[in-house]
Formats: C-alpha cells, structure tokens, sequence
C-alpha cells in the first residue's frame, strides 16, 4: 500500500516544553488510522504542525514524497490537507450553506468588481457551490441538505459536527484530520455519526482519515491502525487489539492495574 504521508523525526517545542519529541510515522493512502494518547500527549499539536498552524522544531514532514513542513495553513490546504477542530469554529448565526463554504474559500473568487462584471460566471460559480454543499450534506443525511439555508444555531449538535466535517470534505482532501470528533454528543450520536464517516469513506476510498479520539469503542470501529503518543512520543502503533494487548497501553492509557 502505498505511502500518502511521513513525518520524520518532527519536534515542536514551545518554551521549555517539548510537545512532539523526534515523532516519525507513516500514514497510507485510503487508511483510517485512530491517533491515541492522554491529555496532553501531543495529538492535537501533531495536527497543528502538519497543517502549518505551530511551527516545527526539526524535522520534515512530506505529503506525496513533497515536503510541507512549514508551509502556511492555505497552502497546505492546497495540498490536499483539512481538518475539523475540538473546540468547534462554526458561525453560529450564518447559515448551514455559508459554513460550509467557508472550507471552499480558497477556490472561490471574492473580487467584487469582477463578481459584478462577470454576471454569468458568478452564478454559475453560486449554483456550482450549492450542488457541491448540497451534495455533501445529503451524504450525510437527507433532512440535513433540506435545512441548507437554516441558521447553523438552530441544528442540534450532531448536525452541526456533520457541517464541520462537511467543511473539510468540501475541499476534497486527500488527508482528512478529525480532532475528537464525538465531543458532546451522546453515545447513540457517536455510534450514527461514525456510520456517517464511514459511508463518506466508501464514497472516497483513496482519502486517509486520522482521528484523534478517547472514545474506544468509536476506534475499535472504524479504524484500520492506531498509533498511541505519550510525552509526544510514539509508544505503540498497530491494530486495535494490538495496542490495547499493550501493557504500557493498559497501564498508562486504559487504566488497567
């Protein structure tokens, strides 16, 4: 299976703080992979760093055998890399299609002057963009692509984490980041959004998937692979039920005496 990511050796260090320490990993193409660890072990400054929100210490991280360590968040966008984020960033009093698009703001011509001039391109360009967003959310449920142009506060908050991922999926990514996907929703939630993420897999078969997650059931589910970080470090990748065969895993990670 080939390749779609590496990180080599990537340090992040904030202060005198080391939050990545010489982390390497290999991501394959079409894989979901469950990314572990406790609080603070580093998943979500790993994300940072890939998708050029923190900067790196040291070491290179390569997309496609391409090195992308250090580009700017847009252009790594560009390559392909989108993410959600465990503190939701939605527009609450915008509309479902606006937060949507919000993903697809690199590909969509803002000028004013030529939005007026060039009438026919522009709506072109606005039914394009519907048929996209529309098309994104009946993936994820019918009734939510009727509520298109509702106001994002009026979904409860299992629609609204479908939106987010909508929003990353709208910039068709060849590498998608989940960051805690299931915060805040109840367990039936979860089980019905991870069948949701799974049904959008199938329909992007080559498109890697990295969730960062505490929920175990959710990563025994779906993912393919798991990685476990600690004092960011990996300590242990493998299946699910290799890693959680671990002893470390067991007593750092699960809880087990």
């Amino acid at each position: 299976m080939t390749n779609l990511f590496s990180a080599q050796d990537v340090s992040v260090r904030f202060g005198g703080l080391l939050a990545l320490d010489k982390l390497s990993l290999d991501i394959e193409e079409g894989r979901i992979v469950g990314l572990l660890g406790p609080n603070g072990s580093g998943k979500t400054t790993f994300f940072n760093a890939l998708t050029g929100l923190c900067r790196t210490s040291s070491g290179q991280m390569l997309l496609d055998d391409q090195d992308i360590t250090g580009l700017q968040p847009r252009l790594v966008y560009g390559r392909g890399v989108t993410r959600t984020f465990q503190r939701s960033r939605l527009c609450l009093s915008l509309s479902v299609f606006d937060n949507v698009l919000i993903g697809r703001q690199n590909n969509i011509d803002l000028g004013l002057i030529a939005n007026l001039l060039q009438r026919r391109a522009f709506k072109e360009s606005v039914r394009d963009n519907y048929r996209r967003v529309h098309g994104l959310l009946d993936a994820f449920s019918e009734p939510l692509a009727a509520r298109i142009f509702d106001p994002l506060h009026t979904l409860n908050m299992i629609d609204r984490r479908r939106i987010e991922v909508c929003r990353a999926l709208i910039g068709e990514p060849r590498l998608l980041l989940l960051d805690e996907p299931s915060a805040g929703m109840t367990p039936d939630e979860t089980r019905e959004f991870m069948d949701d993420i799974l049904k959008v897999r199938s329909q992007n078969p080559k498109m890697s998937i990295i969730i960062i997650e505490h929920e175990m059931d959710l990563i025994q589910r779906v993912a393919e692979r798991c990685i476990v970080l600690n004092y960011g470090r990996k300590v242990a990748d493998g299946t699910f039920d290799e890693i959680v065969a671990d002893p470390w895993v067991q007593e750092a990670y699960l809880g087990a005496s």
